[in-house]
């Protein structure tokens, strides 16, 4: 027997008729590329939209399924296209402006782009991939500057393409299983890999997102999207937002500690987002500069890679600003856990909750984790098996797009592989203590590279650390740690491999060490280790 209840679609197209409804009021700030300021609200954005999507229809001729590409910073203009596209039927299709040319050229192929809105800005970089992709491509520039010149060709203003549209239009009528957004990886193992997402998965997605133990959006909240809209949908903030009826507040490409800080002050923001590395650079800005008032910021919610509990513990110190760990994938689109501290937890020591709180976290409601064991089986929630995590849930993808070879990364019953390995305790927190591939086995020993860096970046002369495995004739592998040093400071193997000693056995400490100006970065800001292994023969620390 079927339930008697109304077929509401949850589309994308829910969302903004939601907000415009409810929150037409709220507003969105956008610091723009040349550093000038743009103020709207819900409601403008609404109208916008409708006229974007006309203009979709009726000039680009968008059909429903085709894939529009933006090639953007995140602004106001980025969420219009985040809402239009779909609107038509269309795949939203963030491309990544941090990848390389021959990357990004593959990407565009491979998603047969149709359409690519693009910032001025990014002309530059542009211009070296359009004579590789199709002719057919249509380009509207944003952001265009009076007596813009460009080589990119079928070049249109986004301003002059919406500005004679109606604010008018009744979305394409699409079914909530039905493509709306496209993400690729970084592609530091072979090609990038398409995520498609449905309206169904944004939605679900979101609506968890904004949920206290999820991110803990509220309409009370002024949230600052740090992470770049090309990066899995800025981390589907965009759609989080409305539903929450939270102010929007976007940085453009004004992503250094001081501007950072800036926006955090001026708008009065109450949480923001983004990688680990971004936020080791606000804390060593403010460290150097103090703010003579309080922020406002009540959490800043960080994901891509591990949250050094150093870090966390001199946020909550010296400025009294939380951190919380999130973890996620493209894959996964991407949140999956988040690591809040339960009641079971309130007598615990400071310390004591800081560890919990560095693991990456529990499930949300409507994703499932697994960690699967060498020998094939379920590893036990005990805090102590070792497996790779696997998930499942209704926002998780069943294959890449367009791709022969999914086998590989999905379990016989149809769970999707992370890659990632690590733990599960009795309470649901997963600890992630490695990617498989970056998992050093000495002497039949394995050794955990995330650990040894959380607690390489704890010692106060070191400012960044990353571990690889380079061979060893007699240990077949051994750990490499290249570290970053604080401006000013030295250090010796000695102090380092004595600061370890209290929480590493001595065959897991490294004997190696290279000493970097910067360690190498992905597109998303992450630690290339590829690169690292490539450049491991640089001269160690004697």
């Amino acid at each position: 027997m079927k339930g008697l209840m109304m077929d509401y679609p949850l589309t994308t197209n829910i969302i903004i008729e939601y907000g415009n409804r409810v929150f037409s009021r709220k507003e969105i700030v956008s610091k723009l590329p040349d550093g000038s300021w743009h103020r709207y609200t819900y409601g403008d954005l609404y109208k916008r939209t409708k006229k974007l999507s006309n203009a979709l229809i009726n000039k680009l001729v968008v059909k429903q399924s085709e894939r529009v590409a933006t090639f953007c910073w995140n602004h106001y203009e980025h969420l219009e296209m985040y809402y239009a596209i779909p609107g038509v039927g269309a795949v939203c299709h963030p491309l990544n402006v941090r990848l390389s040319i021959d990357q990004i050229v593959y990407i565009i192929k491979h998603a047969e782009d149709k359409v690519i809105f693009f910032d001025a800005t990014l002309a530059p970089l542009l211009e070296k991939v359009a004579p590789q992709v199709s002719p057919d491509i249509k380009y509207i520039v944003v952001n265009a500057p009076t007596g813009f010149k460009t080589s990119i060709p079928n070049v249109l203003n986004y301003e002059t393409l919406i500005a004679n549209e109606s604010e008018t239009f009744e979305w394409v009528k699409v079914d909530e299983n039905d493509a709306c957004g496209l993400s690729y990886t970084s592609g530091t193992t072979g090609d990038p890999k398409g995520a498609l997402y449905s309206h169904r998965s944004t939605y679900l997605h979101a609506l968890t997102v904004m949920t206290p133990n999820g991110a803990n959006i509220s309409s009370n909240d002024r949230v600052l999207l740090v992470v770049p809209q090309f990066h899995v949908m800025a981390w589907g903030y965009p759609f989080v937002c409305i539903l929450a009826g939270a102010d929007m507040v976007f940085p453009s490409m004004h992503l250094q500690p001081d501007a950072l800080i800036d926006i955090l002050q001026k708008e009065k923001i109450t949480i923001a987002n983004g990688v680990p590395t971004i936020w080791m650079g606000v804390y060593d800005a403010l460290k150097n500069n103090p703010p003579k008032e309080k922020l406002a910021l009540k959490e800043y919610i960080v994901g891509g890679s591990a949250l050094a509990p150093s870090l966390t513990r001199s946020f909550e110190k010296d400025f009294g600003l939380k951190g919380t760990q999130a973890w996620g994938m493209t894959e996964t689109s991407p949140l999956g856990t988040t690591s809040r501290i339960q009641k079971i937890h309130e007598n615990l020591s400071y310390e004591e909750q800081l560890k919990i709180r560095s693991k990456q976290g529990y499930e949300l409601p409507g994703v499932e984790l697994r960690a699967i064991m060498e020998d094939g089986k379920i590893a036990p929630r005990d805090g102590h098996a070792v497996g790779e995590f696997e998930i499942r849930g209704a926002w998780i993808i069943a294959s890449y797009y367009k791709f022969s070879d999914n086998a590989s990364r999905f379990s016989k019953d149809g769970w999707f592989k992370t890659g990632d390995v690590g733990t599960i305790d009795e309470n649901g927190y997963m600890n992630i203590t490695d990617r498989s591939k970056d998992l050093i086995k000495s002497g039949g020993e394995w050794i955990s590279s995330m650990a040894l860096e959380l607690a390489l970046m704890g010692i106060p002369k070191i400012k960044e650390a990353a571990v690889i495995a380079i061979p060893d004739d007699k240990w077949v592998e051994r750990p490499l740690a290249c570290i970053v040093l604080k401006e000013g400071e030295t250090i010796t193997i000695e102090e380092i491999r004595t600061a370890l000693s209290n929480e590493f056995a001595s065959y897991q400490i490294p004997n190696s060490f290279v000493l970097l100006k910067e360690v190498p970065k992905t597109s998303v800001g992450k630690f290339d280790k590829k690169e690292m292994r490539r450049l491991h023969a640089i001269d160690q620390l004697k």
